[in-house]
């Protein structure tokens, strides 16, 4: 009894002590200004645990008070408060309705006090941003309805109500930049599950994951790291088929898809369940819409479908859904019995269209599986696109079959299927073999360059550049025979062959040539790929070559002569250039009577021509074609005699491209050219930085991969060809580099030795004494050779600097000569105007005169004896004073300038 009234006693004490404490919070809290952190304390402390009315009653004042909106600095004692609210709400429901009041307020912009309280509370702004996601898991639907509205509020800026004095609202972005570092995007997308069976609040979130989606590149990651795009993409069939589930559902695989990470999000949708559930999504449209956003919402299914085709490890071919996919795509055009295919209807509308031109690019991309390669034979594919690609009719005629198709929308679907077979033709050739697909496209090829009524109209991606003509159909008929013949496979080239196709192709590119008054980008790649087409089937058959003839022979000479101007034009002439050099090399080399054409035709100069003007991208193969041309004997000589604008040979234009190259290899020189270093003659840099350790023992090391690399082995080779000898048009200095280029091959076998040395040296390998021997021998065989070679340049430059000393001495005699010349010249001037202006000297000279004459008639066979005459004449002049003078002056010419060169002085005439 007495420990009886003891505990009575002290529950007494307790029970007056817990209602103290009550009444001091509630004084506290009923105080004018409510404090949150006191309403906190409240909501907490487990004394207050049965005072519900108190708590609503504190709540909706606190709520009341924050109407316009929650102070930042306010925002930590929120998150409890919200928490505390929901789990009271398990129990007691009228906390639901408290937490949808204070949900309310959140979607409010929160207020700021200080211009810095953004930046200082943004760490509280996030983590309450983040407990409005945690609601979710309320029972109440009304408070995951005022999450979700919440949210969407963010979004809609909300006309700033009256605030009390010194509070501000923060910016309008603000809580975006806080959603993308808060957990809100995945608590949302993982509260999915929990909404089956509620499918209104399942739609009002999938509208808010929509909205988030399309404004942050880091939400979409965020949701993508929480396996959001799976998550989507298995809650998209909904029972009561809700095409807008569906919509919002795509729409947010599409925002993820542009925006995350799109391998990431291909492989969650690759999965077995996310492709059934795609394929019942796309099943379920493509036979139940009619509605145009229903089946734009197809059509985005399809494309989702494709990105996931791309993925090799997608079960769409186990799940059924490709042979689904083959036969939506065959259809109207050939029918088949399936369930699906009876029940499928289509309007004919520029969807459906779209459809169907996804459909077949869908071919495209899961021809990458062999299994779905096995389905196409199956289901006849390739001769369902053989049919598509058919010539079209003209505007009043319709092909039987595609007679709900209008003129416009054939064409689209002609085009699109021969892109497809670009792509699908050389994965299944036996398939189009027996379906005489070379026939088909020969035909087609020869209704392109028919002139007829049909007017193309070019809408389609595929139509660019042919529209008013039929150049798309040929561009993507060139395509797919390219396609085909570059496979190398003979029955197929063969089969091509024996229908004409080389006469054929030949008439297309002259009759291209002769129409295109200024060539755009389409018909250069048109020229370009049939040169190819050619090139494939020519390369390996002496007949066929025969066939290419003088006909293909003027076709590649007139390319020829258009030169490398445009090269880089951006339009294709670079392509069409090496298309047509390939098809000299595989076309004309080979064969006696079109090399001898090409020859007469003066196919190697313009080749020389190209090698002069061109980049140095082109060299390579103009060199390798030359190369080849050498088998002719006429070539050599006709190399030898070409010159160039500024008269520069062959040879020395050869010279020159091995200078550049070696200075593009690095190679170091002297300034005359010559080498440097014996132990390295012809080292690039390249090789000096190659690692012998990164190459396996059956790779070919730098040595010999350079050698493939550059011109220098084809420029070795040809004059290999023309001969070191006799080589016109050579300076010093091309003699110098001439030295180098004859002993390139000595040089190579000694960087091969020496690299065999080095990689035994690596290997810890120590040849025996006779081995170890030779190997010295022939290293110090290949620096012996290249001290000649260096001796040899210096004679080079020595008898040249001889020859320049020689030729300055010549020039100085000449000019000397000629000096001395002058002085003659001037003194027998002034000599001759003396005698003209004295007359004393004239007597003198007379005399002179008279005794030379009389000297040489004394001696018969004197040589100057025919002068005789003239100087009898002379004596018979009356020259006897200034009378005289004036008559001798009257009969001399008058000159104006110093006496010629080989005047006669007869006064230095002697015996």
């Amino acid at each position: 009894m007495a420990s009886g009234k003891l505990l009575h006693i002290k529950m007494s004490e307790n029970s007056a002590v817990r209602l103290k404490v009550a009444q001091q919070s509630q004084q506290q809290v009923s105080a004018k200004s409510l404090d949150i952190s006191k309403v906190v304390r409240l909501l907490e402390d487990p004394l207050t645990t049965n005072m519900k009315e108190k708590h609503l009653f504190v709540l909706r004042k606190l709520f009341e008070r924050n109407h316009t909106g929650f102070l930042l600095r306010e925002l930590t004692g929120m998150s409890r408060v919200l928490n505390v609210c929901a789990e009271k709400a398990k129990d007691h429901p009228e906390y639901a309705a408290v937490l949808c009041e204070a949900l309310k307020i959140c979607g409010l912009p929160f207020l700021k006090e200080r211009v810095s309280d953004e930046m200082r509370y943004a760490q509280d702004a996030t983590e309450i941003l983040s407990h409005i996601g945690y609601l979710m898991r309320v029972s109440h639907d009304e408070v995951k309805q005022h999450v979700v509205e919440c949210v969407k509020s963010f979004y809609n800026y909300v006309t700033p109500p009256q605030l009390l004095d010194g509070l501000q609202q923060t910016s309008l972005g603000y809580k975006l930049q806080l959603l993308e570092r808060s957990d809100l995007p995945k608590t949302l997308l993982l509260s999915m599950a929990a909404l089956e069976n509620q499918p209104a609040i399942k739609l009002q979130l999938l509208q808010t994951l929509q909205i988030l989606s399309s404004s942050s590149d880091k939400i979409c990651t965020s949701i993508v790291e929480a396996h959001g795009a799976e998550t989507i993409c298995l809650h998209m069939n909904e029972p009561g088929r809700s095409s807008q589930v569906l919509f919002c559902s795509s729409e947010i695989l599409w925002n993820l898809l542009e925006s995350g990470n799109k391998e990431e999000i291909i492989g969650q949708l690759s999965s077995m369940e996310c492709v059934i559930s795609l394929k019942e999504a796309f099943c379920h449209l493509l036979l139940k819409a009619s509605q145009t956003s229903d089946l734009q919402l197809r059509n985005d299914l399809l494309v989702i479908t494709t990105f996931i085709a791309g993925n090799p490890n997608s079960p769409l071919v186990e799940s059924l859904f490709t042979k689904q996919l083959v036969g939506f795509v065959m259809f109207p055009e050939m029918k088949r019995r399936s369930p699906l295919d009876q029940n499928l209807k289509l309007t004919y509308s520029n969807k459906d269209l779209k459809m169907k031109k996804l459909l077949l690019n869908l071919l495209v991309v899961m021809s990458r599986d062999c299994a779905a390669l096995q389905l196409y034979e199956e289901e006849m594919v390739m001769l369902f696109l053989l049919k598509l690609i058919k010539p079209l009719a003209g505007s009043s005629e319709r092909r039987s079959g595609l007679h709900h198709w209008s003129v416009v929308q054939q064409e689209e679907l002609q085009l699109q299927a021969l892109a497809t077979l670009t792509s699908i033709a050389p994965l299944m050739l036996d398939d189009y073999m027996s379906c005489q697909g070379n026939a088909c496209l020969l035909l087609l090829l020869d209704w392109c360059v028919r002139t007829d009524a049909y007017f193309a109209h070019g809408h389609s991606f595929h139509g660019t550049g042919g529209r008013g003509s039929k150049k798309a159909q040929l561009r993507y008929c060139i395509r797919v025979l390219k396609s085909v013949t570059s496979l190398g496979e003979e029955s197929v080239n063969q089969d091509l062959c024996d229908q004409g196709i080389i006469s054929q192709l030949l008439g297309v590119l002259n009759q291209m040539d002769g129409r295109s008054d200024e060539e755009d980008e389409v018909t250069t790649e048109i020229m370009s790929n049939i040169q190819l087409i050619l090139s494939s089937l020519c390369e390996t058959d002496i007949h066929r070559k025969e066939l290419f003839g003088s006909e293909g022979v003027e076709m590649t000479v007139h390319f020829l002569k258009k030169g490398s101007s445009k090269f880089y034009s951006g339009l294709g002439h670079n392509k069409l250039l090496l298309s047509t050099i390939d098809c000299v090399r595989s076309c004309i080399v080979g064969c006696c009577s079109t090399e001898d054409y090409f020859l007469a035709k003066d196919g190697a100069f313009l080749l020389l021509s190209l090698l002069s003007t061109s980049p140095r991208c082109v060299h390579g193969v103009v060199l390798s074609t030359l190369l080849e041309l050498h088998d002719n004997p006429n070539t050599p000589s006709l190399i030898l005699s070409w010159r160039d604008a500024a008269g520069q040979t062959a040879s020395r234009l050869l010279l020159q491209l091995w200078r550049e190259e070696e200075k593009e290899l690095g190679v170091i020189r002297n300034q005359h050219g010559g080498i440097t270093d014996p132990q390295s003659p012809v080292l690039s840099c390249f090789q000096q930085d190659g690692d012998l350790l990164s190459f396996p023992a059956a790779t070919p090391t730098t040595a010999v991969l350079e050698i493939s690399e550059n011109l220098r082995a084809k420029i070795y080779l040809i004059f290999c060809c023309l001969g070191f000898q006799g080589l016109p048009g050579l300076s010093t200095e091309d003699y110098v580099t001439l030295s180098i280029i004859k002993r390139y091959l000595d040089f190579k076998v000694g960087e091969v030795w020496e690299e065999i040395s080095r990689e035994l040296s690596l290997d810890g390998v120590r040849p025996i004494s006779p081995d170890e021997e030779a190997l010295s021998t022939i290293q110090r065989i290949s620096e012996d050779t290249a001290r000649r070679i260096m001796a040899e340049q210096r004679s080079i430059l020595e008898q040249q600097q001889e020859e320049d000393i020689s030729e300055e001495k010549l020039v100085y005699r000449e000019m000397k000569s000629r000096l001395r010349q002058q002085e003659l010249t001037s003194k027998s001037w002034n000599k001759y105007v003396s005698k003209t202006s004295n007359y004393e000297i004239l007597k003198e000279e007379k005399a002179q005169r008279e005794k030379h004459a009389a000297l040489i008639r004394s001696k018969p066979n004197h040589p100057a004896k025919h002068f005789i005459g003239h100087v009898v004449a002379m004596e018979s002049t009356d020259l006897q004073g200034p009378a005289g003078m004036k008559v001798m002056l009257a009969k001399a010419p008058i000159r104006t300038e110093p006496a010629p060169l080989d005047l006669v002085n007869f006064s230095t005439v002697k015996d």
